[in-house]
C-alpha cells in the first residue's frame, strides 16, 4: 500500500520518504471516518506507533483545507509529555512527519535553556512540545500564548498523572480554547484519565485497539526462577547468553542503579547509568552513547526510562519487579516495537514469586517460567556464535593473502583456530555458577490458584520415600539461636554449592542442628565452605562418622499435675510434704471436714498454736467523729498568722 487514504497530501509524501507501506492498528484508528474533529481517548500498547498516530489525527485539524502551514506566530498545537526524552522523541518524530508541511516546531522541556527556548516561542512556532512543568512556567511568564491553540495532545497521560503533574495539565488546559481538540493516548486508561477525560474533553471517541487486548506478540515474556542471592548473577549470565546490541536493565532506586552499574562496569560491560539525578547532558550523553554504540547495557529506573526509544533494543531485563501491571507494560513496551521481536525477561527470587505471578496475572501477560541461562550454556552459545562469525566465510583478500600463507606455514592450523577463538572471546566476561532449584511452583501456591479457580482437589500425601546414602553434619545453633530451617536451607545451598534436593532431615535441638546431606554431594559441601567450615552467624559445620543419638537430648515426657505434689494422684503425697487439712482422700468417708485453721502465735518453745476460727482477739468497728480543734488523726489545728 502505498496510497494513504484520507492522509494530507504532505504527510503522505513525508511517510512514503520513510517507507511507510501500511498503518499500524492504532493509526488506522485515528484516521476513520468517525474520528473526524472530536476529541479521542485512545489506550494501544507502548511501541505501537502512537507518536505518529497522533501526529496524523491533528494534521487536518492544523492545516485545514491548506497543504502548508502559513508565517509562524501563535502556535496551533501543543504536545505534553511526561519527560523530557520522550518529548524530545516526540518533536524528531513530528520533524519529519511535517516536513513538507513548513511547519516550525519549538520544545519546551525541563533542564533545557530557558532562554534559548524563549527566543524560539518570540520567532514563532506552530507545534509546541514539552514537559507540564516547563510549559506552565512559559506560560505563567507570558513567554508562551495558548489563545490560538487549535489541539491538545497529552501523550502517555496515566504517567503524568502517576507523577503528579495533574495540577499542571489543569493549567494547560483551562488555558487553551474552549473549542480546541483534546487528545489523551496513554497505555492505559485507570480512572484517574477516564475523570480527567471527561472533565476536559467533548463528545471523545474512545479507542481501544486489539494490541491493549491481548498480550503483545512481539515481545517473548519470561520469567526466570533464582535464589535471592543469585540476582545480579542471572542478570550477568542473561546479557551474555543473549549478547544483544542493545539492552536496557530496571531497578526500582537510584542506588540499585548506581550498585548495579559499577558491578557490569567491572565485569567489562559497556554500561551507562540513566537515573534522575543525573542532568540533562549526562542524560543526553548517556542515550547518544547507547545510539551509536559505545554502550550496550542502558540501567535505568521506571521514570528516567519513560519514553526512551533505543534503536535495535532487544532485551530488556526486570532487575526489581515492577510494583503493577501497567510499570510491566511500559518497561516492557521499550522493546518489540515497529514489527521488531524483544524479549522481557523478570529476575523473580523464590520469596517474590507470587508477587510476580499477581503482575502477570493482572497484566494478562503468559510467561514462560523456566530458569535464567546457566554458565555451560552461555559457553556453548559463545561457542555458537564463533562458528557463525561472519569473518570465516568471507574470501581472502589479495592484502591478506600473504601474511595468511605465511601464518599457515609457520603454524599449526589447531594454533591459528585458538588464537582466532581467544581473539573473539577476548574481553568477554566469564559467566557465574547459579544455584539450580525448582521452577515449577510450590505445592501451596498450586492449590491457592485451584481453589480460586474451583478445579482443586486434594489428594492423599504419599510417604515420603527414602533419601538414600548420606552423611550427618553437625551446625553449632540451634532453636536456642532462633536457627530456623527456612532461614537455613538458602545459606547451606548458597555457601555449600548446593540444591535442597541434596539436603535431606533437618533435626533441630535447643543448641546444635544436625542436617542430613547425601554423600554424593557431601565433599562439595565441605569443599565449597572452606577450611574454617562455617555458614553465616559464625556457625561451625562439623561432619560426624554417623546418624546423631538424639535420644539424650529429648525433651522428657511430662507428667499429669497433682495438687499434692505428687506424680500422679494415685500415688499418694510426696514423701515429707504435709498433706491439706481438708483433702477429701485423708479424710474418712462420714466424717466431718475439720473447721478452717491458721497459724497463731509462737509459744515460748517457738512452735506455733493454732487458732480455730472464732477464737481469740475480736475486733470492732468505732465510729469516728471529728473535733473542731483536731485534725483527723488527732493532731490540732494551728491557729493564728504563719510565723
Amino acid at each position: 500500500m502505498t496510497e494513504f487514504e484520507g492522509v494530507v497530501p504532505a504527510i503522505a509524501e513525508a511517510l512514503t520518504k520513510r517507507g511507510y507501506a501500511s498503518f499500524t492498528p492504532v493509526q488506522k484508528a485515528v484516521l476513520a471516518a468517525e474520528m473526524n474533529g472530536r476529541d479521542a481517548l485512545v489506550s494501544a500498547q507502548t511501541g505501537s506507533g502512537k507518536t505518529v498516530a497522533f501526529g496524523l489525527a491533528v494534521a487536518p485539524t492544523l492545516l485545514k483545507d491548506a497543504g502548508r502551514f502559513g508565517r509562524a506566530s501563535a502556535p496551533l498545537c501543543v504536545v505534553v509529555a511526561p519527560t523530557r526524552e520522550l518529548a524530545m522523541q516526540v518533536k524528531r518524530e513530528f520533524e519529519w512527519l511535517y516536513e513538507f508541511t513548513g511547519a516550525e516546531i519549538a520544545s519546551c522541556v525541563g533542564g533545557m535553556d530557558v532562554r534559548t527556548e524563549r527566543r524560539a516561542l518570540e520567532r514563532g512556532a506552530h507545534i509546541i512540545v514539552g514537559t507540564p512543568g516547563r510549559l506552565c512556567d512559559h506560560v505563567r511568564r507570558g513567554a508562551l500564548d495558548l489563545s490560538s491553540v487549535r489541539a491538545v495532545v497529552l501523550d502517555e497521560a496515566d504517567e503524568m498523572l502517576d507523577l503528579g503533574f495533574r495540577e499542571d495539565l489543569e493549567f494547560l488546559l483551562d488555558a487553551a480554547p474552549a473549542d480546541r481538540r483534546t487528545l489523551m493516548f496513554s497505555a492505559t486508561v485507570p480512572r484517574a484519565i477516564a475523570n480527567l477525560a471527561a472533565s476536559y474533553q467533548r463528545d471523545a471517541l474512545r479507542i481501544s485497539t486489539q494490541a491493549e487486548q491481548k498480550q503483545h506478540v512481539d515481545i517473548d515474556y519470561q520469567a526466570l526462577v533464582v535464589v535471592p542471592a543469585d540476582r545480579e548473577n542471572a542478570i550477568i549470565n542473561l546479557l551474555r547468553f543473549h549478547d544483544a546490541q542493545n539492552a536496557i536493565v530496571f531497578c526500582s532506586t537510584r542506588a540499585a542503579v548506581n550498585h548495579l552499574t559499577a558491578r557490569l562496569h567491572n565485569r567489562g560491560f559497556a554500561v551507562v547509568a540513566l537515573s534522575g539525578e543525573l542532568s540533562q547532558s549526562e542524560r543526553t550523553h548517556a542515550l547518544q552513547a547507547m545510539r551509536d554504540g559505545r554502550a550496550r547495557v542502558c540501567i535505568a529506573t521506571d521514570v528516567a526510562a519513560r519514553g526512551i526509544d533505543l534503536p535495535g533494543l532487544e532485551l530488556v531485563i526486570h532487575a526489581d519487579l515492577p510494583t503493577n501491571p501497567d510499570t510491566l507494560l511500559h518497561r516492557s513496551g521499550r522493546t518489540g516495537r515497529a514489527g521488531q521481536k524483544g524479549i522481557s525477561a523478570l529476575v523473580v527470587p523464590t520469596s517474590a514469586r507470587r508477587k510476580a505471578e499477581r503482575i502477570l496475572r493482572e497484566a494478562r501477560i503468559e510467561a514462560n517460567w523456566t530458569r535464567p541461562p546457566s554458565a555451560d550454556e552461555v559457553l556453548k552459545r559463545d561457542d555458537e556464535r564463533v562458528l557463525a562469525d561472519p569473518s570465516l566465510n568471507e574470501p581472502v583478500g589479495e592484502e591478506e593473502a600473504a601474511l595468511a600463507a605465511e601464518i599457515v606455514s609457520r603454524f599449526s592450523p589447531e594454533v591459528v583456530a585458538a588464537a582466532f577463538v581467544r581473539g573473539l572471546r577476548a574481553g568477554r566476561s566469564a559467566p557465574e555458577d547459579l544455584v539450580e532449584i525448582s521452577v515449577a511452583p510450590a505445592p501451596r501456591e498450586r492449590g491457592a490458584r485451584e481453589r480460586s479457580e474451583g478445579t482443586f482437589e486434594p489428594t492423599p500425601r504419599a510417604p515420603r520415600e527414602s533419601f538414600g546414602d548420606s552423611v550427618w553434619f553437625e551446625l553449632s545453633a540451634g532453636r536456642r539461636d532462633k536457627v530456623e530451617p527456612r532461614w537455613l536451607i538458602p545459606v547451606m545451598c548458597r555457601l555449600g554449592k548446593i540444591t535442597k534436593q541434596e539436603i535431606g532431615a533437618i533435626k533441630m535441638q535447643q543448641d546444635v542442628t544436625h542436617v542430613e546431606i547425601a554423600r554424593d554431594w557431601a565433599g562439595r559441601f565441605t569443599e565449597a565452605l572452606g577450611p574454617k567450615r562455617q555458614l553465616e552467624r559464625g556457625i561451625t559445620v562439623t561432619e560426624l562418622p554417623g546418624a546423631p543419638d538424639l535420644s539424650e537430648t529429648r525433651r522428657p515426657a511430662k507428667k499429669p499435675f497433682s495438687r499434692d505434689g505428687a506424680s500422679d494422684f494415685r500415688d499418694g503425697p510426696k514423701a515429707g510434704k504435709p498433706v491439706w487439712k481438708n483433702d477429701r482422700r485423708d479424710r474418712p468417708e462420714g466424717e466431718a471436714a475439720k473447721p478452717w485453721a491458721k497459724k497463731g502465735p509462737r509459744s515460748e518453745d517457738g512452735a506455733h498454736t493454732e487458732r480455730r476460727a472464732g477464737e481469740g482477739k475480736s475486733y470492732e468497728k468505732k465510729s469516728f467523729e471529728p473535733r473542731g480543734d483536731k485534725k483527723p488523726g488527732g493532731k490540732p489545728f494551728k491557729k493564728g498568722p504563719k510565723a
